[in-house]
């Protein structure tokens, strides 16, 4: 047959042990396990400074960058060709857009989700998102986003009936 399996639990025994097992004389100290080169970075890093003047918090009236808002918007899917062959939905979200007479298109965030049915209705979907980066990703298509905004009463973009087709259709 070949060589026998030999367990890799022999590899961590002390082979001087294991050859002397009657010597008397102490085992010598293990060397000292090698020291991470990231500590070296750690140590020359400059102190931290006591004062906080370089920390800017939010400004007055500006809410802080990770705050919760609540955003219309919706799902969508698009039909792609897997690498097998099949044909598979590709979900994604799209946030809905509205114009506005001052600002032109603008995405509207709410701070609560009642604040949001308040203004466009039961029926509206929604996404919950962090207001900074909301705000980032608008801003680089040319999108303001509205915090809270008035909105016209009646005009909702969503009925029930719309919500009830559209669940219809992704199905």
């Amino acid at each position: 047959m070949g060589t026998p399996i030999r367990s890799r639990l022999f590899d961590y025994v002390d082979p001087r042990a294991a050859a002397h097992p009657d010597a008397a004389t102490p085992p010598e100290p293990a060397p000292a396990p090698p020291r991470s080169r990231l500590l070296d970075f750690v140590e020359e890093a400059p102190p931290e400074r006591p004062d906080a003047d370089y920390l800017t918090g939010p400004k007055p009236g500006v809410p802080a960058y990770r705050t919760p808002v609540f955003v219309p918007a919706h799902p969508r899917s698009l039909a792609a060709t897997g690498a097998g062959g099949r044909t598979a939905r590709v979900p994604f979200i799209v946030y809905e857009l509205f114009e506005h007479p001052a600002n032109g298109t603008v995405a509207f965030a709410f701070t609560t989700p009642e604040r949001l049915v308040e203004a466009l209705g039961e029926s509206q979907p929604w996404v919950a998102a962090s207001l900074g980066p909301l705000a980032e990703g608008m801003r680089e298509q040319g999108v303001t986003v509205l915090l809270d905004p008035r909105v016209a009463p009646g005009h909702h973009n969503w009925q029930p009936a719309d919500l009830a087709a559209y669940t219809r259709e992704v199905r």
